[in-house]
Parts: structure tokens; sequence; C-alpha cells
């Protein structure tokens, strides 16, 4: 069988769309209709539902994507030369992550590896797990205790810091800050879906009577500039504030007591790694901390 109808496929089930799948794999619209043609004329079954908003899998068509990806996986390791540390890598991370410590590890990469090109993602944990899964990133690299549905090891921790303006009546307080205080105040988080934050949310609405004023953004400046502000307070990795503690627009508050949240280095649960993305997560292993 032709492989080239299975990477049309595999794309077009990630898409949904003719017209995505077209860009995506720089063919004309025609062309990715006379694959999916052709292959669904050689199964002898639909592969593929049209509908006006787009394209959905049959049965068939799903029990086909697992073993089309199979194929193509294999395809790409007999290709692959493993003594040629080259081509793309596609990473995806929190926002957080792509402003401090990555660029590093890609820095370290381009000097060993110059032939490694590494486009960063910036996206949550979700969207980064999605991306896995549909082969749009090589690896991910996330802020969770658990990622589930892909494989995952950890590679490092964030120390964790309670932040808020110099002027702020808690700043400099004289003793711990209790969750009920930390429950009274204004709190500006990142977005669903960061898993610090998230608990933080879960922590503060836990004590009893509270209403915590939460707004959340998907933004580390955003989120960094309204706290410098005065208007409230955050919870962030200290890597992503360390010029703003260091300049005095934010101070560390004597919050309880939080853990470190880990750094987690996800893949697809079967795909092959390629040598570049190897590289890429050996230095990161190497630099996380």
């Amino acid at each position: 069988m032709d492989t080239r109808l299975l990477r049309t496929f595999t794309t077009l089930a990630r898409t949904g769309s003719f017209t995505a799948t077209a860009a995506a794999l720089h063919l004309a619209q025609s062309t990715v209709t006379v694959h999916i043609r052709t292959l669904e004329r050689e199964l002898a079954t639909p592969l593929f539902d049209r509908l006006p908003t787009g394209t959905v899998l049959t049965d068939p068509g799903r029990r086909l994507l697992e073993r089309a990806e199979d194929v193509l996986d294999a395809v790409a390791r007999l290709r692959a030369d493993p003594s040629v540390i080259a081509g793309r890598v596609t990473v995806g991370a929190p926002e957080s992550l792509c402003s401090t410590r990555l660029p590093r590890v890609i820095g370290a990469l381009r000097a060993r590896h110059p032939e490694v090109e590494v486009r960063l993602s910036a996206r949550g944990t979700a969207a980064c797990v999605e991306g896995l899964l549909a082969g749009r990133l090589d690896l991910a690299v996330l802020f969770e205790a658990e990622v589930r549905d892909v494989a995952a090891e950890p590679v490092g921790h964030e120390p964790l810091a309670f932040l808020g303006a110099p002027g702020h009546p808690l700043a400099g307080h004289p003793r711990p800050i209790t969750w009920e205080e930390l429950a009274a105040e204004s709190f500006f988080l990142l977005e669903q879906g960061c898993s610090y934050s998230d608990e933080l949310e879960r922590r503060l609405r836990s004590v009893p009577g509270s209403r915590p004023r939460l707004t959340r953004f998907g933004s580390v400046d955003a989120t960094r500039a309204c706290v410098a502000a005065g208007l409230g307070l955050t919870l962030l990795p200290l890597a992503t504030v360390r010029e703003q503690l260091r300049h005095g627009d934010l101070v560390r508050l004597a919050g309880p007591p939080i853990p470190d949240v880990p750094v987690q280095l996800a893949r697809h649960p079967r795909r092959w790694t390629s040598p570049a993305a190897d590289a890429f997560a050996g230095l990161l292993r190497a630099a996380a901390p």
C-alpha cells in the first residue's frame, strides 16, 4: 500500500478538514480527495463520514487509524539514520516554561547539533496531550504531577511562591499567612488546566464560608502585571518572576507550604522518537532543576 495514502488519511483524521489537510501536506485539495477515495476503494469500506462541518472517522476508519500510525512510524524509523541528528522537533509547553527553562535547552542543542530546528508551541496541558496524540507535537514539557494518555517521565521540579506587590497588606506579614486570610483576597491565576493554579483554586474554595475572587489569564505577563499593580495575589513558579523579585516589583509572601510542581517530559505512548527529539530530551534532563 502506498504510504502517501496513509499519511493523507492520518492527517485528515487529525484535522477533520480536506482544506486543512491539503495545506498541512502541501497538496491540492483534489489530490487529498483522490488519496482518500483510493484508500477507501482498496479497503472496500468508507473511512470518513462527510458532514457539513467536516469529516468524522467511521468505525473502520478508527480501527485503521492506529494501524496506519504504526506503519508510518515504522517507515520513519527505517528511513532514519540514528547517527544523524538533524531535522525539526516540535515541543509543546506552558508559556512559563517557554520563557524560562526551555530557551537554555534550545541554545545548548543548537550549539551541539546545529542541524536541529526546535519549534516551541506555548499551550496548556490538555492541548499538549492532544497535540502529542494527534502527531502535531514530538514532545511536551509539562507542569504536572500526573499526565494521562501519554508516556511521561519526571525530569525535575519547580518551586512555587505566593506573590504580591510590595505595598500589599500581606507583604512582610509577621507570621505565616493562613488559608483563611488568603481566601479573603483577590487572586490572578493562570488559565484552567494549569495544575498548580487549579489546585490553589480548589484549596481556596475549600475554606469554609470563603468566596475567593479569582481571575484566570492565559498569560504569565498579564498575571504578573496585575499583581505588581497591587490588584491582588498570585501563585507562580519562582523561575518566572526572578527579574520582578530582583527589581522589587513583586515580593514573596509567607503563605502556607506549597509543594514544588513536577516537570514532566511527555511523548506519544507508542510512536517512535527521532534522534533529534531524543537529543532535546537528553539536554532537558541535564538542565532541569
